[in-house]
């Protein structure tokens, strides 16, 4: 891909990214310089197998000399730390979602345009070499333009398994409502089709009342649907939660085909494309069905062994690649708030009866300035007023027998913190 100046250094917040990063960041010319986190204990032992500096101050973090900070820490605190990383004169990478109000939407993209740095948002679903694949179809034209797309990110796993990435009853995935993750299942369709959301409506699935689910969350929803209009006029439509049964999958209609990926077993199913065509709609080449399996181009063959079916190796590219050209990402600020607010403007949909709420154009300050004042979060734990993260409402407390289940597992695992 060319000659490298010198390496991009890199700090990392959040020690599990930090890890992650440091074994893929020289196929991009980058390095891991400095971790920060609230975890002392883990960053410790973290940082000195890198030998790198750790920090559990981010100011004193942002004064580190580098040149970039990647974002992973909570789900819904990437807006405010990536403000600060572009003042103090850093690129930022920033892990989902990119925001977690409108009125921080619109102050990330002010930053951004303010500083002059690159701001790459860290979706990684779009990089599966079948998610490729599918975008390199739609762009030579095999089904035309689309007309409806769907999008699902059904990620169930046991009560164990679920304390064991969520320390903490303030973890953000013990309270986050359930459109909110919901960009593995847009991100894929809106780089595929180069479309952007104008309007949402969103539903949940909650569990019934009587169930004796083991659960910790102070939430009752299992499932969350978004049906989201692009700039087209084509109908998305997105699911995420964690109802039973695995469920990564894309599936595409344009007006002259279809496209879809391969269900199976298997975190991402067998990895397959599927392209249908009918029968009097058939160009010449074209045939009325075909399954294969693509692969990733012989230049970014380090795909295979990265994260997230080779996404990891993609964001990484992507955003050295920007830093170096100065040219911002596809995955801008713009297309990673868009993607993130969806979530919310949808959570606002399920508390209205699935009522219809416009999605602003991030790119524009005429558009985005209504929306500078608007701090609407469910996810503020401290504030009793919050609106709920239930579409029931405000539900039971944690049930004690499964909050005290959910302290073995925290124990176990070395976590101790105060919200234990």
């Amino acid at each position: 891909m060319g000659e490298r100046s010198e390496p991009i250094r890199v700090g990392v917040v959040g020690v599990g990214r930090g890890q992650t990063f440091a074994r893929q960041a020289e196929s991009a010319g980058m390095q891991l310089v400095a971790l920060c986190d609230t975890w002392e204990a883990k960053l410790q032992e973290v940082a000195k197998s890198y030998g790198v500096v750790a920090y559990t101050d981010y100011d004193r973090f942002l004064e580190h000399d580098m040149d970039a900070v990647v974002l992973a820490n909570y789900f819904h605190e990437h807006a405010p730390f990536a403000i600060k990383a572009l003042e103090a004169g850093m690129h930022v990478m920033s892990e989902c979602a990119a925001c977690s109000t409108l009125a921080e939407g619109v102050a990330l993209c002010r930053a951004v345009e303010a500083s002059g740095k690159i701001y790459m948002f860290a979706e990684n679903y779009p990089y599966t070499a079948f998610n490729q694949e599918m975008a390199r179809l739609y762009r030579a034209g095999e089904i035309g333009r689309v007309l409806y797309a769907e999008g699902e990110y059904n990620h169930p796993g046991s009560f164990e398994w679920s304390m064991g990435i969520s320390p903490g009853l303030r973890h953000w995935r013990n309270n986050i409502p359930t459109t909110y993750y919901c960009t593995h299942a847009m991100a894929p369709l809106m780089v595929i089709t180069d479309t952007m959301p104008v309007r949402v409506n969103g539903f949940a699935s909650p569990l019934p009342e009587d169930s004796a689910k083991k659960r910790l969350w102070r939430r009752c929803d299992k499932g969350g649907l978004i049906i989201a209009v692009m700039d087209n006029g084509a109908v998305f439509k997105l699911l995420q939660g964690g109802l039973p049964g695995h469920s990564i999958f894309y599936r595409l209609h344009g007006e002259s085909g279809l496209m879809e990926t391969g269900r199976g077993p298997g975190y991402w199913g067998p990895g397959s494309v599927r392209v249908v065509h009918d029968e009097w709609d058939l160009k010449p080449g074209q045939v009325t069905e075909k399954v294969y399996y693509p692969q990733f181009p012989e230049w970014a063959k380090g795909a295979t062994g990265a994260g997230h079916g080779g996404g990891d190796f993609f964001t990484n590219h992507y955003f050295a690649e920007a830093i170096r050209s100065g040219e911002q990402p596809y995955l801008d600020v713009y297309r990673g708030v868009a993607m993130s607010v969806i979530g919310i403007l949808a959570w606002k949909s399920v508390l209205d009866n699935g009522n219809s709420y416009a999605v602003p154009d991030f790119g524009s300050e005429a558009s985005r300035c209504a929306y500078e004042n608007d701090h609407w979060r469910p996810m503020d734990l401290d504030d009793p007023n919050a609106p709920p993260i239930s579409s029931r409402g405000k539900v039971r407390e944690v049930i004690p027998e499964h909050l005290e289940e959910a302290r073995r597992i925290w124990r176990e695992m070395g976590y101790t913190g105060d919200e234990m």
